[in-house]
């Protein structure tokens, strides 16, 4: 006899049941999920910044001086605190259900728009970009001001200055619409500046507990990881649309190629050396790996922008002057960002004959390419030197781990 079937009926008390589990309120701190792996949300989200770092991007690649250098250092210091704001949200407080998903994809939408003024943030669209990044700004407020409303009055210390931190910035990039364009650019410089001087001051005040810091997270340094492979992808992008724009002779062709090697050589020092460790217990130690992940990825952002120009005047040789000296610039600043995030990691202590001299080659690297920005020779002699200068540090920071460790295994995978 067949079995009768049950007939789906989707009551009022059924109805209810789903909206308690599709808007649940967020996670509170301290409510870690053990093992969380990066979600396909979050993946999404990142994608955003392609966007609005390929923006950023292009804004030095049409302006290769020392002053564009300075204005696209501030903008881009903007877009990186938001990305670790938003981040470091999800990372601590976000769920599965559908209240993350919406606030995530009403961010995403925010910052799809913020994309449109990047390029001229610092002239024309100013305004613009100044009451969009507003708009994101209150958005995060609102997403940790429904976390402290939950949380244990324990944490209120900590979260209740930080929530007043967003807000400030909210409000000064927002009155910053009113000034005119210098001025403008001096308010969000001064934002960045507080994020910054805030993250080492409360780090040094507080010391890094795993309750609150990032270095309690394995997530969250994956998704500064993949936030770095997403500005290398810059360095691609630079290189295809300096060939895309250029007279195509063999010279700029083979400047472009070039170029990728420097991408290239980045991924391998960064990934082998510091990406996918972890950082250790101990005061100041968050703090400089903040640091330093922003200056390396704002460099590597900044290096595919000057290959714009680069490669389109390969061929020419009429570069405007500062390029060399901004593209060499940009490396060594990425390289000594790579040993202050090195100087927060466990390897640090453990494998100190290792990181150590590393270290010191990574110094000398530094010497070497400020050099060569000075003698400025041709376009892709410049680059072959810096890609092979990166390449010769990771041989020596290679060799000298099978050094110390005798074996004739590769380095663990990351």
């Amino acid at each position: 006899m067949p079995v009768a079937r049950r007939k789906a009926t989707i009551s009022r008390a059924s109805a209810a049941a789903f909206g308690r589990y599709f808007w649940q309120p967020p996670r509170a701190h301290g409510d870690v999920v053990p093992g969380r792996e990066v979600s396909f949300l979050e993946l999404f989200y990142d994608l955003v910044y392609v966007v609005v770092v390929s923006q950023v991007a292009a804004q030095l690649g049409a302006d290769v001086t020392w002053a564009g250098l300075g204005r696209f250092a501030v903008v881009f210091g903007l877009i990186w605190i938001a990305w670790v704001n938003g981040a470091v949200y999800h990372d601590l407080h976000g769920r599965s259900e559908g209240r993350t998903r919406t606030y995530v994809f009403l961010q995403m939408v925010v910052l799809g728009v913020l994309a449109i003024f990047t390029r001229q943030s610092a002239a024309g669209d100013g305004r613009a970009f100044a009451v969009v990044y507003c708009v994101f700004l209150l958005l995060l407020a609102w997403l940790w001001y429904a976390v402290t409303r939950q949380d244990d009055p324990v944490y209120r210390p900590r979260t209740t200055p930080y929530l007043v931190g967003v807000v400030a910035s909210a409000v000064v990039v927002g009155a910053s619409a009113l000034l005119p364009g210098e001025a403008r650019l001096v308010a969000w410089a001064c934002v960045v500046a507080g994020w910054l001087g805030s993250v080492v001051l409360l780090d040094w005040r507080n010391g890094a507990t795993r309750d609150t810091s990032i270095n309690a997270s394995e997530s969250m340094i994956e998704r500064f990881d993949l936030f770095t492979i997403i500005v290398l992808g810059e360095v691609v992008v630079g290189v295809v649309d300096g060939l895309a724009g250029a007279h195509r002779s063999p010279t700029t062709i083979i400047t472009g190629i070039l170029g990728l090697g420097i991408g290239f050589a980045y991924w391998w020092s960064y990934f082998d050396f510091v990406g996918g460790r972890r950082v250790r217990s101990a005061r100041g130690a968050v703090s400089r790996w903040l640091v330093g992940h922003l200056v390396v990825t704002m460099t590597i952002a900044a290096t595919g922008g000057v290959m714009v120009s680069v490669i389109e005047h390969a061929s020419s040789g009429g570069l405007p002057p500062a390029a060399p000296m901004v593209l060499s610039s940009s490396v060594a600043a990425g390289v000594l960002a790579l040993v202050l995030i090195s100087t927060s990691l466990d390897d640090w202590v453990d494998l100190a004959p290792i990181y150590r001299p590393v270290s010191l080659a990574l110094g000398a690297a530094v010497l070497a390419a400020l050099l060569l920005g000075w003698v400025a020779p041709a376009p892709w002699l410049q680059i072959l030197a810096l890609t092979g200068m990166l390449g010769a540090v990771w041989l020596y920071g290679i060799l000298t781990w099978f050094a110390f460790t005798h074996l004739d295994a590769e380095p663990p995978d990351q």
